[in-house]
């Protein structure tokens, strides 16, 4: 026989256990706690065929144990005995159904034990079903379970179809006495053998008084004992819940942060894109500034031109009107470029408010999420101290209930104590008075011997009724102590039921804290949306500026056209100099005159030019705003976090 000790097994993967060697041992028991290794372990047991018993006691297995163990008995062909004693399996109603849909088609467990299961009549109507289409099970333990009248019910019926069944414990059960007695009156008939511990006689439980009596406190004791434990589970289940739940919240705030680093920095960028496109307008003005001046220059020069031309030749004055009117539409084209220019700053001037809006959105909705995970810090947190009052209270009640027990069983011991010795003293003095009067009449034996035969009658009946006295004061103490025994309990059941309660209340938390991890899911899906929002206006800004480069190549493509025109009219015009020089005094004329039109052309460049600064000083200012903003945020993020009563709860990064 091979044995595995807890320590060596724990934790026990289903790896190892289908190492096991299958050699010459017969059988294998293992003894092990799982907690929550039970999805590791027991699915490696369904293919051994080494391991004939298995010993999981007091480990808490709830419903993924339970359906791993249905699995386990559908499938394994070599475990002989199970036992299940402390594991909570009726508290789970879906997986100890599928626990007793593997029992039913398992065809080598001959010994069962399900001791402290909280099984109610629903589980025990379950597990009759089971047993009637099992044909293996030889032992069945179902002490300190709470089947009740319709579980006894259930439990009689699968009787008729069962054949194989030898040992049934259905102590501490609250079935009643006649169902007893039918499963009785089953086993004389047909079964082989059931022993019923409650259906004991009167005689047995008089002997057995102190036995069950220190039974009954060792396991109240060991309740309490599983009790505390479960409490502590749930305390740490609690606090592990609570750690996961401040990560997940410094997690998105960190990714709050993040988002709003990346869009600060996409602001900083679109911001840098229009001083570029500021510079390259006042790159485009100060060219279009020179291409006025030029013609400007070449107005004038043609315009000498054509009056001499228009005394030398006709057709030197057609040329001058033609250029002039080439001039004009140059000059009409290059302020529709102006406009157009002007018209796309303003446009890239709106886009920039619209991002600016959206900035603002974003951290509006930022500061939303922020109140709403601060709301659940708060409803978790009141949760978590409404479960610990709660845990605090049944522990109360539970000590207080202890310490009523023992009173209650102090005080029967006493009454029973006191009524032995009141029974032995009327007892001894009866038997002195009798004594007395024999040794009385054995001086007048011989004349009065009818008397005394009397006398001794008499002193028959008296000790008969006084055993039976004594007979009914021990059957009502008896009485009183079971009646005891049956409220202490109902209100363990109660205990049980109340921690059932807390445990759904648990179940309840957990779904909301699955709610909470849901709309946070849904918050970063927006903030990815919005994310793929400021990519496309990037796209097109890009777009835009592709075209802006595209229109610039063409004006210098144009200009550098009007360049070479220029140069050949240059050279067209060297041989018309000598005219020109006489022509200089109208020349110097002419020159004032242009010097005032230079004049006023410098006056409208300085209203521009002063227009341009107040839009940079504009721009700027909403620079610094912006700035100011997001530090402000920053700010309030910061004292957010430093100044939250959970905030200090968080695990440091």
């Amino acid at each position: 026989m091979l044995f595995l000790n807890k320590a060596v097994l724990f934790p026990v993967t289903s790896s190892a256990l289908l190492g096991v060697e299958e050699g010459p041992c017969e059988t294998v028991n293992l003894t092990v706690e799982l907690g929550s290794s039970a999805k590791l372990l027991l699915p490696g047991l369904c293919s051994n065929t080494t391991v004939k018993s298995l010993d999981l006691k007091g480990n808490n297995l709830q419903a993924v144990g339970a359906e791993a163990l249905g699995k386990l008995l559908q499938q394994n062909k070599s475990i002989q005995n199970l036992v299940l004693e402390w594991n909570s399996l009726g508290v789970w109603e879906e997986g100890f159904s599928l626990f007793c849909q593997g029992l039913s088609t398992n065809r080598s467990l001959q010994r069962l034990d399900l001791r402290n299961n909280q099984i109610n009549h629903e589980g025990a109507g379950e597990l009759a079903a089971a047993l009637k289409s099992n044909s293996s099970l030889q032992e069945l333990d179902l002490r300190w379970n709470n089947v009740g009248l319709l579980g006894g019910r259930a439990l009689l019926n699968c009787l008729h179809s069962n054949r194989t069944l030898r040992h049934l414990e259905l102590a501490g059960n609250n079935v009643p006495s006649d169902i007893l007695k039918a499963v009785g009156a089953l086993a004389a008939l047909g079964m082989e053998m059931f022993t019923l511990t409650p259906a004991l006689s009167t005689s047995e439980q008089a002997m057995d008084h102190n036995q069950d009596r220190q039974s009954i406190l060792a396991e109240n004791q060991s309740r309490t004992h599983v009790l505390s434990k479960e409490v502590l589970s749930l305390k740490e289940e609690k606090a592990k819940q609570f750690l996961n739940l401040m990560d997940t919240i410094d997690r998105q705030r960190e990714e709050i942060t993040r988002s709003s680093r990346q869009s600060s920095a996409r602001v900083g960028q679109l911001q840098e894109a229009l001083a570029e496109r500021h510079s390259i307008v006042n790159s485009l003005k100060a060219k279009l500034q020179m291409a006025e001046a030029a013609l400007a220059l070449s107005e004038q020069k043609v315009h000498d031109l054509g009056e001499l031309l228009s005394t030398a030749k006709q057709e030197q004055a057609t040329m001058a009107e033609r250029q002039a009117k080439d001039l004009q539409q140059q000059k009409q084209e290059a302020a529709d470029r102006e406009t157009k220019l002007l018209r796309d700053l303003s446009a890239a001037n709106e886009k920039n408010l619209l991002l600016r809006n959206q900035v603002d959105e974003l951290e509006r909705r930022g500061k939303a999420q922020q109140d709403q995970l601060f709301q659940l810090k708060q409803d978790l947190t009141n949760t978590v101290a409404d479960l610990r009052l709660r845990a605090v209270k049944a522990e109360e009640r539970l000590d207080m209930e202890k310490r009523r027990f023992k009173q209650g069983l102090d005080d029967v011991e006493f009454l029973r104590q006191k009524e032995v010795d009141h029974m032995t003293q009327h007892m001894e003095a009866s038997e002195r008075s009798m004594q007395e009067r024999i040794q009385r009449l054995e001086a007048v034996r011989i004349g009065l011997e009818e008397e005394l035969s009397r006398v001794k009658a008499a002193a028959l009946v008296e000790r008969g009724q006084a055993e039976e006295e004594l007979i009914r004061a021990r059957s009502q103490a008896r009485l009183e102590e079971q009646q005891r025994l049956e409220h202490l309990e109902e209100k363990l059941r109660l205990m049980m039921q109340s921690r059932d309660e807390a445990q759904g209340r648990c179940l309840q938390q957990k779904q909301a804290v699955g709610e909470a991890q849901a709309r946070a899911s849904q918050l970063s899906l927006q903030v990815e949306s919005l994310q793929r929002r400021v990519e496309e206006l990037q796209q097109d800004l890009s777009s835009k500026e592709q075209e802006k480069v595209a229109e610039v190549n063409k004006v210098r493509v144009e200009l550098q056209e009007q360049v070479g025109r220029l140069q050949a009219e240059q050279t067209a015009q060297e041989g018309l100099r000598e005219k020109i020089a006489a022509l200089e005094r109208q020349m110097k004329v002419l020159s004032s005159n242009h010097r005032e039109a230079l004049l006023d052309k410098e006056g409208e460049m300085a209203a521009l030019l002063e227009r341009l600064r107040t839009k940079d000083a504009e721009i700027s200012r909403m620079r610094e705003e912006a700035a100011q903003r997001a530090s402000f945020l920053q700010n309030a993020i910061l004292a957010y976090v430093q100044g939250s009563p959970l905030g200090t709860l968080s695990p440091r990064k």
